[in-house]
């Protein structure tokens, strides 16, 4: 959607669905590192493979974008997420609530670049790419640096980037599609546009 006027304030209807969207992904993000750590032996024939299922953790940030189409939406939605998963119990510590701070800010930096005008699915691939690629720096600085660099480090950083703009980008716009489809969305644009690319 391009929409020639833009409002900045958030209405009260955007604080509870972004708060939402936010807390039902941070129990997600509570289930998925249990899944992470679950399917390491899964992925023993080459473990950079397993960050293809990495991008579930920046699909808040895109959705909300999506759907809030607000200045602080993305951020606010990855942060807050974060936070919850670290309060429900993250294996990773507060730095996930750092990284979940970097991350949304990547993810906000997309719809910030289009001044949010657009929200089709090359705004929301870009979202998740950059958020991608904020957490591959973060993994690389923090969890990666130890690991050579062509066997283990680049594969993990692409395959990372990719799952982001994959599973986060085209997933949340997907995921934005078929709530709008459900007439959940009808207070808000994203709801409105059912048929729009």
């Amino acid at each position: 959607m391009t929409t020639s006027t833009i409002t900045t304030r958030w209405r009260t209807v955007d604080i509870v669905v972004a708060s939402v969207i936010a807390v039902a992904f941070g129990v997600i993000f509570w289930a998925w590192n249990v899944v992470w750590s679950a399917t390491e032996g899964a992925f023993a024939f080459f473990p950079p493979a397993q960050a293809v299922i990495y991008g579930i953790w920046l699909v808040p940030g895109v959705l909300g974008g999506l759907v809030i189409r607000k200045p602080g939406a993305a951020l606010y939605c990855e942060f807050v997420a974060a936070v919850v998963s670290v309060l429900l119990g993250s294996q990773w510590g507060t730095l996930a609530i750092l990284q979940g701070l970097t991350q949304g800010v990547a993810a906000e930096a997309a719809f910030a670049a289009v001044r949010y005008r657009s929200f089709r699915l090359p705004v929301a691939v870009g979202s998740g790419l950059l958020a991608g690629l904020a957490a591959a720096v973060f993994d690389q600085i923090r969890y990666y640096s130890e690991f050579d660099v062509a066997s283990f480090r680049v594969p993990i950083f692409l395959i990372t980037v990719l799952s982001s703009a994959v599973v986060a980008g085209a997933g949340g716009w997907a995921l934005t599609r078929s709530l709008a489809q459900t007439g959940v969305l009808d207070r808000f644009p994203a709801g409105r546009e059912r048929t729009a690319v």
